[in-house]
C-alpha cells in the first residue's frame, strides 16, 4: 500500500488507486511508460534537485477550486508563474483557491506533493476538471508522480490525452503566454 492510499478514502468510500493499478490501467489502454524510483519530493525544487538527468518536461500539477466548489486539476510548465486570477478568467471560472489535502484525497486520492493528471484513475464521479497548458503537450515525453511522489513516470504527451478521455476526463487547454 502506497502512502496516499494509507492516509484516506475517495468520496465513495472506497480506496485511493495504487500506483500498480495505474500501471494496470495504462498497460490495459496500450500506453508504454518508463519509471524511475526516488526519495520522495513535494516541490518542485526538490524535484529539479533531485530528477538528475530524467529527460523531457517536468510540470507543476496544482488541485484548485472555485467559490462555487467547482475543482480544477491544473498542469502546466514548472516554471510557470501562475496568477489564479488570470487563470481563473482563461477557465471561465469564479476566483480560485487551492484545494485542501482532505478534498485532494477525496477526490484525487493522492497527498500534498503527489498531484498528478494520473490521478484522475480516482475521480470515478468526474467531480474535477482538468486543465493542461497548451505547452505542455508540445513536449517530449512528459514526466509525472505516478500517484506517489517517490516516483516519476514517462508518457508521451498524446498518451496521457489518451489516458484523459479515457478515463472520462478530456482536458481543457490553456495558452498560459
Amino acid at each position: 500500500m502506497n502512502e496516499s492510499t494509507s492516509m484516506g478514502r475517495l468520496a465513495d468510500g472506497s480506496l485511493p488507486a495504487s500506483p500498480a493499478d495505474l500501471f494496470s490501467r495504462l498497460q490495459a489502454l496500450g500506453i508504454q511508460t518508463r519509471t524511475v524510483d526516488h526519495p520522495p519530493v513535494f516541490t518542485v525544487a526538490e524535484a529539479k534537485a533531485l530528477r538528475g538527468e530524467l529527460p523531457g518536461c517536468h510540470t507543476k500539477n496544482l488541485f484548485l477550486r472555485d467559490k462555487k466548489g467547482v475543482m480544477w486539476l491544473v498542469v502546466c510548465l514548472e516554471d510557470r508563474v501562475v496568477d489564479l486570477k488570470a487563470l481563473a478568467a482563461r477557465l471561465g471560472s469564479g476566483r480560485l483557491s487551492f484545494g485542501s489535502a482532505d478534498r485532494l484525497m477525496k477526490y484525487l486520492g493522492v497527498i500534498p506533493g503527489a498531484v498528478t493528471p494520473f490521478a484522475i484513475i480516482n475521480d470515478r464521479e468526474h467531480a474535477v476538471r482538468v486543465a493542461i497548458d497548451r505547452a505542455v503537450l508540445e513536449r517530449e515525453p512528459l514526466n509525472f508522480h505516478p500517484l506517489d511522489n517517490a516516483m516519476t513516470t514517462s508518457i508521451g504527451a498524446a498518451e496521457l490525452v489518451r489516458f484523459l478521455e479515457a478515463e472520462g476526463h478530456a482536458a481543457k487547454l490553456v495558452d498560459f503566454s
